[in-house]
């Protein structure tokens, strides 16, 4: 039952999905990389709504749901929470929004999710901003913070990276074979990091004015 239920519910949102036709750019990074900072730049500057698939997990863990219970325990063990669970977050999200632009952070992580979002919804990016960082810039910056969050800790840090290079990079080395790749060198400073990525967003919104 709970099957027919899901499928019931995949199915009305991928209708609703495609009349609004919303605009989505996969935002991409290690732990640590700054996506975060600047999907709040992109956010107040182009006017976007930005989606953290981390954050949605989080508030879906804090809602104490059965649900939430299985993601915690996911994610205290370094495991990728299985797609559709993510996609019906993000779908959720999108449907619940007054806006048509989407920045999603942290998501796809990997080949499975990318083939599930993009079947699910029927939505293709329009790019991937892929913040790029070394893993000892990316383990010092999280070192440093003090956010409070639990997978903070060496291991975890390491264990987080790994997993973002062995999975992360297939999705990014499959929309960089179709050209929808935005490389920024994340190691810079915030302010020098949000030049180019002001750069790759302008002709962006230039062309969706015309």
């Amino acid at each position: 039952m709970g099957t027919s239920v899901d499928a019931a519910h995949t199915e009305g949102t991928e209708s609703a999905l495609s009349v609004k036709k919303p605009k989505v750019v996969f935002v991409l990074g290690g732990p640590g990389s700054g996506k975060g900072t600047q999907c709040a730049n992109i956010v107040e500057h182009f006017g976007y709504t930005h989606l953290s698939a981390g954050d949605l997990l989080r508030a879906e863990i804090s809602s104490g749901s059965e649900n939430g219970t299985m993601i915690q325990n996911m994610i205290s063990e370094g495991v990728i929470v299985p797609p559709e669970v993510t996609i019906k977050l993000l779908e959720k999200a999108i449907m619940e929004s007054e806006n048509d632009k989407f920045l999603i952070d942290g998501f796809p992580r990997n080949e499975e999710n990318r083939a599930m979002f993009e079947s699910v919804t029927g939505i293709v990016p329009e790019f991937v901003l892929f913040f790029d960082c070394s893993e000892e810039e990316m383990e010092r910056r999280l070192l440093s913070r003090n956010q409070g969050r639990v997978d903070d800790n060496i291991d975890t840090i390491r264990k987080r990276f790994k997993v973002f290079v062995e999975s992360s990079l297939f999705v990014i080395n499959y929309y960089n074979s179709k050209g929808r790749v935005r490389k920024i060198d994340a190691a810079k400073p915030v302010a020098e990091v949000f030049e180019a990525v002001k750069a790759v967003f302008t002709p962006v919104d230039d062309k969706a004015a015309a």
